[in-house]
C-alpha cells in the first residue's frame, strides 16, 4: 500500500471514529450547541487528530511523508481548490464559512514535525514554546469559528489551551514515555531527583508525584489566567469555551483526588464534577 493510500484510509477511519465521539466528547462538541457549530467543531477535531495520529502511529519512517501531504492538501483548500482526502474537504467546508486563516493549521503540523525530532524539554518555558504550536491554534481556531477571534481573546485563548495541554501530558506520563518522549521539564525532573526508570514504575514514586503536581499547579495558574475569556464572550461561544475551561478544571480535580499517582493511568474526572466547573464557569464576569 503506498504512502497516500494509507493516509487516506486513515482518513476514513478518523472521520468515522470522530462520528462515533461526537455525542461523548464534552468539550469538542457539546450536544446542547447548535448543529452548525457542532459540525464545524467537528470538522477541526478530525483534521486535528488525524494530524497528531500521524504524528503518533503511522510508521515512523512514513510520517514526515503523511504530514507532507497533509499539508499540500492545505495549500489546496487555500488556493480554492478540491483538496484529496476526506477529512479535509470537511474541514474547507469550515474554512470558507468562517473565514479561519491558514496559520494555526499549519502550525498545528509543525507541532507534529517536531514530535519526530524533540522528545524532551529542557524548561517550562521550552514546553509552552511547544504548546504555542500543539495547543494554542486550536483555540484561535475554535474562536474564529464562533466569529469571536480578537487579539485579546486570542491571547486570554492560549493560557487557557497551553493549560489544557499541560494538564493532558501531566496525565499521559507513562503513555508519553512508552512513545519514546518525556514532556516533564528536564530540570525540574532533575530538582526532585528524579530519573527515566521513575517513568517506568507501576506506581508513580513520591519524588515523580511532586513534578507532575508542579506541573498541575502551574496549568491551574494559567486556566485561572485565561478564563476571563468566558466572561468576555457571550451565547454559544462562551457555553463552548467554558466546557473547555471546566474540563481542564475537573481533570486537576482528578489528579488531585489520585494523589498524582498517574503511571497506572490517567485519571479520570468525574461527570459531576465536570458539570459543577462548567456551571461555575459560564457565572465568570468578565474582570473590570
Amino acid at each position: 500500500m503506498s504512502v497516500s493510500e494509507r493516509l487516506w484510509n486513515a482518513t476514513e477511519e478518523r472521520r468515522a471514529r470522530t462520528e462515533l465521539q461526537s455525542g461523548e466528547n464534552f468539550p469538542v462538541a457539546s450536544r446542547l450547541l447548535p448543529a452548525r457549530h457542532r459540525a464545524h467543531l467537528l470538522n477541526v477535531y478530525g483534521y486535528a487528530r488525524l494530524v497528531d495520529d500521524i504524528g503518533d502511529e503511522a510508521p515512523p519512517g512514513e510520517r514526515a511523508g503523511l504530514l507532507d501531504l497533509v499539508e499540500r492538501d492545505l495549500d489546496r483548500v487555500y488556493a480554492g481548490e478540491r483538496p484529496e482526502l476526506p477529512v479535509l474537504r470537511d474541514l474547507a467546508a469550515t474554512i470558507v464559512a468562517r473565514r479561519i486563516p491558514a496559520e494555526p493549521f499549519r502550525r498545528l503540523i509543525q507541532a507534529n514535525r517536531q514530535d519526530q525530532e524533540v522528545t524532551r524539554y529542557a524548561t517550562f518555558d521550552d514546553l509552552l514554546g511547544y504548546c504555542a504550536l500543539s495547543a494554542d491554534p486550536v483555540g484561535h481556531i475554535v474562536l474564529h469559528v464562533f466569529g469571536a477571534a480578537t487579539p485579546d481573546r486570542l491571547r486570554l485563548s492560549d493560557r487557557v489551551c497551553s493549560a489544557l495541554q499541560i494538564i493532558e501530558h501531566c496525565q499521559d506520563v507513562g503513555e508519553d514515555h512508552r512513545n519514546g518522549r518525556v514532556y516533564l521539564p528536564a530540570d525540574d525532573l532533575r530538582r526532585f531527583g528524579c530519573t527515566e526508570d521513575d517513568l517506568t514504575a507501576p506506581a508513580t514514586p513520591t519524588r515523580l508525584r511532586g513534578v507532575v503536581a508542579l506541573q498541575a499547579e502551574r496549568a491551574r495558574r494559567m486556566l485561572d489566567e485565561g478564563a476571563e475569556l468566558t466572561g468576555g464572550l457571550r451565547g454559544f461561544a462562551r457555553m463552548a469555551v467554558a466546557g473547555y475551561v471546566a474540563g481542564g478544571l475537573a481533570a486537576l480535580d482528578a489528579l488531585e483526588r489520585a494523589a498524582y499517582d498517574v503511571l497506572p493511568g490517567p485519571p479520570r474526572p468525574r461527570k459531576v464534577r465536570l458539570l459543577a466547573e462548567w456551571s461555575r464557569t459560564m457565572g465568570r464576569r468578565r474582570a473590570a
